[in-house]
């Protein structure tokens, strides 16, 4: 493997997780090493953490949110 690629690699916890996770990269990686961006892009998906996850996932928080709000109403309502 490429310096500048081991460098890369080094330099981020999750991208060395992600790899050893998913070893088919070390082989792709020292073939093409021009791959990082698929690469980290490829991360970025295994671990939700690109933008539409990101969202959807606040999405999701929020929802929870509204909905122990309407149970606690509920609740108080029951006492009243």
């Amino acid at each position: 493997m490429r310096r500048e690629v081991y460098e890369f690699l080094q330099s981020r916890e999750d991208l060395q997780k992600f790899i050893r996770e998913q070893p088919i990269w070390y082989r792709k990686l020292t073939r093409n090493p021009t791959d990082l961006e698929a690469f980290e892009l490829a991360m970025l998906h295994h671990y939700k953490k690109t933008i539409p996850d990101r969202v959807e996932k606040f999405q999701n928080q929020v929802q929870m949110a509204s909905l122990m709000i309407d149970v606690f109403q509920v609740m108080r309502q029951g006492q009243s």
